[in-house]
């Protein structure tokens, strides 16, 4: 047996057969960052017929101390990410049909692509909880598989969520969590990032190529750094009652009013960001993930506001951020992810 997929077919549970379903499936990457360039990287060279990518930044030269797709030109360039990718993965295996999408994987992208492509698969290789619910309800409503996963510093998570078969994002985390570490707060390795693509595309590979029987129900958690590794299982924290996979699901962050939302404070250079459902912000908490990394201009019970050059952050209790020196919500929305999830 010879050829380019010589090696995957000769594995028994791929074989030729694994190999033509894989030829023929889509998959849809959300986010072309660290994460979603290694999981592109490996199903395109693994044969999958279709990769459709969207993010909507750029590359920038802090990038690529750990995102494999891209190079110094792209730097130069700044080329939007999922163009760059496509670029790159077509020059890896011009087999592969490769769909970009410049722009915000927000509610209306979902329910259009969901509705009008034939997607067997998700990735999630975002920076943020907003995208990561939509795409949950959204995966929910049109019956599509996604692969939760996340990274930062040297720990890695990862899970395989099936509408129907497994608790959701929903189930698992009771709603939208208010904060957490991101890579620009708490920085990252690149072996984290490599793990956990590893991991999501091990399980993509066994979805398929029709082997679900060896598909894990349980949340992998590892920390390189610490040497620790932890396999839950959760399938008994599927529930009835969830609002986005229950008997009854309402969708409720596929709304207009659970939508984080950007607006330009008109003749002040500052955007607001309105986060969904008016979630309360821990400003304390907030303090302490990102005090070693920015510099602190004021607290009180308020309010909390810092410096990142060349913006102004204020973060309010109420949830809401105005992000000071810049009226353009596109940037101000790489801005706020860096600190807010």
């Amino acid at each position: 047996m010879s050829g380019r997929y010589s090696r995957q077919e000769r594995f028994v549970p791929i074989g030729t057969k694994g190999q033509q379903a894989l030829s023929e499936a889509h998959v849809l990457m959300i986010g072309a960052g660290a994460l979603g360039a290694s999981t592109a990287e490996m199903m395109v060279r693994a044969g999958v017929g279709t990769v459709s990518i969207i993010d909507r930044d750029y590359v920038d030269l802090s990038n690529l101390q750990r995102q494999q797709l891209y190079d110094e030109s792209d730097v130069t360039e700044q080329l939007p990410k999922a163009e760059a990718a496509k670029q790159r993965l077509q020059q890896i295996n011009s087999d592969v049909l490769v769909h970009a999408y410049v722009g915000d994987a927000d509610v209306a992208f979902f329910e259009q692509i969901l509705s009008d492509e034939s997607i067997d698969l998700m990735f999630d290789g975002t920076d943020n909880f907003d995208i990561r619910f939509i795409m949950n309800d959204a995966a929910q409503k049109y019956n599509v598989p996604w692969l939760y996963g996340a990274c930062v510093s040297a720990q890695s998570l990862s899970f395989f969520i099936r509408p129907g078969k497994t608790p959701c994002l929903h189930c698992l985390m009771g709603g939208m969590p208010s904060s957490g570490p991101t890579c620009d707060t708490a920085g990252i390795i690149a072996a984290a990032s490599q793990v956990t693509a590893s991991l999501q595309v091990a399980e993509a590979l066994k979805y398929l190529t029709g082997n679900e029987q060896a598909l894990r129900d349980a949340v992998v958690s590892l920390d390189l750094w610490e040497n620790t590794f932890s396999n839950m299982n959760v399938a008994s924290m599927k529930k009835s009652d969830c609002p986005s996979c229950g008997t009854l699901p309402t969708y409720p962050f596929l709304a207009y009013e659970a939508a984080t939302k950007f607006a330009v404070l008109c003749g002040r250079n500052t955007v607001q960001i309105r986060p969904q459902n008016g979630k309360v912000r821990d400003l304390e908490m907030l303090q302490k993930e990102i005090s070693n990394r920015v510099n602190m201009t004021k607290k009180n019970d308020f309010l909390l506001s810092f410096t990142s050059e060349p913006y102004q952050i204020t973060a309010f209790r109420d949830g809401r951020v105005f992000i000071h020196g810049s009226s353009s919500i596109e940037e101000s929305k790489k801005v706020y992810y860096q600190y807010f999830t």
